[in-house]
């Protein structure tokens, strides 16, 4: 499917011009950043859980509720 005519002649003309390469490079550099923020938070979410596990006070932690049997 050809989507030139449906441009303005500017953008026509700046993308035969050598635009096109334009959109790609910007839409490869949103995926990087796009995936640079979703490590970013991953590795958050990562350093917060070893982070609780390592100072975790086991008197502050709850008891596994025991079954009590049904009468």
């Amino acid at each position: 499917m050809n989507l030139m005519p449906l441009a303005c002649s500017t953008c026509r003309v700046s993308m035969i011009e050598g635009g096109g390469d334009a959109i790609g490079w910007s839409i490869f550099a949103l995926l990087v950043v796009i995936l640079a923020m979703l490590g970013t938070l991953v590795a958050f979410m990562v350093r917060l859980a070893r982070r609780e596990k390592q100072f975790l006070d086991p008197s502050l932690s709850d008891e596994p509720l025991a079954a009590e049997p049904n009468h």
